[in-house]
């Protein structure tokens, strides 16, 4: 009842806030699409209502008491990844740049390996609540939070401005609401969800999106096939013959249009995903290690699957779209939103009911991720900045709790900002820019505290810092953001990915500054490792660890 009082609260706020509702009527509306999306909201709100008994204390609310298992936790891990950058951004760009667009399904995968042999179970053992439990496990603990707690914002945000970009244009063609109208309502539902259902509400409306999305996909995918005979040469053939691009399309550079960009690209989005602040918190809601791997082992399973069924969706809506002279104009454009080119083709596939029913868990999907980035922003800020650096680790937990649930507001309200600025991103760009950061500064520090018994905290803090401001000034600087966001003329920085150049470079700053460190801090911070590295392989407590 709360929960669906605040909402309204909120809503009619939002409605009353001066925008211009008159485009509703100018849409015919899709009664059986708006009808699942409300039985879809009703049943996460309820989710919500139960989770929000089992999330009053600090480790309910940010790791649903550890009692996920690897099974639901690898679908939830799926979940997060299945995101709007993943089956609205990723199929779009297959749609508008051909084989190219598939970096980045590629990309996703090969990251999971990294997580599985070198960081899930040695994870688990070492954290609580953030990654940044595992940094500080040995270091000084107020800088490396701090940088730790920075970055990992910088990453959630940049990710957030994925999914809310991904629902508003969602909603705004299914409802035919105004795109703005569209973010506020995102916005205030994700909001409505963290705080009263954290993470084991996050869990669950994950689980059940995941697999409604990969039983929509493959049908999709399925029905692509059928509708080309399941002739992949007649399929390509004629994706070739309808794109404007013609047979660049199979051929790389159409996205890319050079080596030095996809390798840039590439390497993000590989160590990008061992440093994403939302899925690493996943780890620690499983009851231990083995499960921690396994939730890894599920996860890959499911996202490869998926990945597979971005590349078959998108040379479908390529052959299919294409080729139908309702979504082309007297030139050969595309008429519809480049974003929204899955939703479109669901309508095509399976009607009024099965656009629905995309529509419906597309916006599960951009929920559910959005909740699991606001939940590990929250953490940065909460655990990390608040109590950890501010408090001296000394704070109550009902304090910790007001904290983290105005965290959540603030992010909320951020994310709606975003959303308006950023309107006109490829959803699946922004992601990219956020894996940059992840795997410039987040993955450097998280892997060398782990590996390297020299590391100090002056090192990881310098490094990381440098790392950090170099690779977002870049990500600013370049043509995705200098240009086609904020109008200049011409790019600062002539890549649209930095990672070949930042990821490196936080590397070599940590290791240099690590080595020549030489202060009474950097001995304690080399002593300290044996204790890390023999909880991280047993998983046993801090004392028994330290006196080991």
């Amino acid at each position: 009842m709360k929960i669906a009082l605040i909402f309204l609260i909120f809503s009619a706020f939002a409605l009353g806030a001066g925008f211009d509702l008159a485009e509703v009527s100018q849409k015919q509306l899709n009664i059986p699409a708006i009808l699942m999306f409300v039985v879809f909201i009703a049943v996460t709100l309820l989710i919500t209502y139960y989770s929000n008994k089992k999330s009053k204390s600090m480790s309910a609310f940010y790791t649903a008491g550890g009692n996920i298992t690897s099974l639901q936790n690898g679908l939830a891990i799926a979940g997060d990844y299945m995101s709007a950058a993943s089956f609205l951004g990723i199929t779009a760009l297959i749609f508008t740049n051909g084989f190219d667009g598939l970096i980045y399904s590629i990309g996703f995968l090969v990251g999971w390996p990294i997580i599985l042999f070198l960081i899930a179970e040695k994870f688990r053992n070492l954290g609580k609540f953030t990654f940044a439990d595992i940094v500080a496990y040995r270091l000084s603990s107020k800088p490396i939070r701090i940088i730790s707690a920075i970055s990992a914002l910088s990453v959630v945000i940049f990710y957030l401005i994925a999914q809310m970009v991904g629902a508003g244009q969602l909603i705004q063609l299914l409802f035919g609401l105004p795109y703005k109208l569209a973010i506020v309502l995102v916005g205030l539902l994700m909001i409505c969800y963290v705080i009263f259902g954290g993470m084991h509400a996050t869990t669950w409306v994950q689980i059940i999106k995941a697999i409604l999305l990969l039983a929509g996909a493959s049908f999709m995918a399925f029905m692509s096939l059928y509708l080309t005979n399941f002739d992949l040469k007649y399929y390509a053939d004629l994706a070739v013959l309808h794109h404007p691009k013609g047979e660049a399309i199979m051929k790389p550079g159409a996205f890319l249009p050079d080596t030095l960009s996809a390798l840039s690209l590439g390497l993000a989005l590989m160590f990008g995903t061992a440093g994403l602040p939302h899925i690493l918190m996943r780890f620690f809601t499983v009851k231990d290690a083995k499960e921690a791997r396994k939730s890894v082992f599920y996860a890959t399973g499911f996202i490869g699957y998926f990945y597979l069924l971005t590349f078959i969706i998108g040379f479908g809506a390529i052959a299919l779209l294409y080729s139908n002279s309702n979504f082309i104009d007297a030139d050969g454009s595309f008429t519809g939103a480049s974003n929204m080119v899955a939703i479109i083709l669901a309508e095509v596939l399976g009607g009024n009911i099965f656009l629905g029913f995309i529509s419906a868990v597309s916006f599960a999907t951009i929920l559910a991720v959005v909740a699991g980035l606001t939940i590990s922003g929250a953490g940065a800020i909460s655990h990390d900045l608040y109590v950890n650096v501010l408090k001296n680790g000394v704070c109550d937990s009902k304090t910790q709790m007001r904290v983290t649930k105005g965290s959540i507001l603030v992010l909320g309200l951020l994310a709606i900002i975003l959303g308006f600025v950023f309107e006109n991103q490829n959803v699946a760009f922004m992601v990219g820019l956020a894996f940059a950061i992840a795997a410039s500064v987040n993955f450097p520090i998280l892997f060398l505290s782990i590996y390297f018994k020299d590391l100090t905290t002056k090192g990881a803090f310098w490094g990381g810092l440098i790392g950090l401001i170099v690779v977002v000034s870049l990500v600013v600087l370049s043509p995705g953001i200098w240009v086609k966001s904020f109008g200049f003329a011409e790019a600062i920085f002539p890549y649209e990915h930095p990672g070949i150049f930042s990821i490196p470079l936080t590397f070599i700053l940590v290791f240099i500054l690590s080595k020549l460190d030489k202060s009474e801090r950097a001995k304690r911070d080399r002593l300290g490792f044996n204790a890390q590295n023999f909880r991280a392989q047993s998983g046993v407590g801090i004392e028994k660890a330290i006196e080991h």
